[in-house]
């Protein structure tokens, strides 16, 4: 059977004039990032002396600014060594790039889905809790970085919950916040979504559990690509 018929189309294009937005979350929500993300994260931390992370302690940080996730797994770090360990971070990741090394697979029916709101008119962008060099090497490595007309990520905005990179995203593209929809798989997205006046969208194959992304403003929740488009088409007529 075609991928593509099993994903439901959303059911107009926007009228003349009316531009809607969709923004993605990368990690955790268009790619499985996890085990490249925990790998590098303790490398990084045993290199500087400290005990690795545990892998879901980990994952519950994906999302965040790198700082604020090293942060967040130590609070009791001082600046200069979360600055130290994000820098050592980077350096593993760059090191398993140039190798070949890095594992990060589209979901399921992410490409279909991403085709099929195109083709209803929808812009698309991703905000990131990435760096940008990051995020071009994902999306290039999976030929779909032209799809999205915005990029915004924490190197050039605060990062998440901050609405800002979601003010970015709309001023770039001169969409509105009430046509305007965050998918993501963590609480950081459904706050950001929120704090900006957008519409939320959770998945629930992240790295946050769905429940706690219906407590942090998710308007819908969808367990698999197929079921995208109808829900932002709910959504969307919902706060209309």
């Amino acid at each position: 059977m075609d991928p593509k018929s099993t994903i439901s189309r959303s059911s107009d294009k926007p009228s003349s004039g009316e531009l809607r937005l969709a923004v993605f979350d990368c990690d955790g929500t268009l790619v499985d990032s996890a085990h490249s993300i925990v790998s590098c994260m303790q490398a990084a931390c045993t290199q500087h002396g400290f005990d690795e992370p545990e892998p879901e302690s980990i994952r519950r940080m994906v999302g965040l600014p790198l700082e604020d996730a090293i942060s967040g797994l130590f609070p009791q770090m001082e600046n200069d060594k979360v600055w130290a360990v994000r820098e050592g971070y980077r350096q593993v990741f760059t090191e398993l790039r140039e190798k070949g090394e890095v594992h990060e697979p589209l979901y399921n029916g992410a490409l279909d889905a991403l085709q099929l709101l195109d083709s209803a008119g929808w812009l698309l962008g991703v905000a990131t809790g990435k760096a940008m060099k990051g995020l071009i090497s994902t999306l290039g490595g999976h030929d779909i970085k032209d799809r999205f007309v915005t990029l915004q990520t924490p190197d050039r905005s605060p990062g998440k919950p901050n609405p800002e990179m979601l003010f970015k995203a709309m001023a770039e593209t001169g969409a509105q916040a009430q046509s305007t929809v965050m998918i993501g798989d963590t609480t950081y997205d459904m706050e950001m979504a929120r704090n900006a006046g957008t519409l939320a969208i959770g998945v629930s194959w992240g790295y946050h559990e769905s429940e706690e992304l219906i407590q942090a403003g998710a308007h819908r929740i969808v367990d698999s690509y197929n079921q995208l488009l109808a829900a932002i088409d709910d959504v969307l007529m919902e706060n209309s």
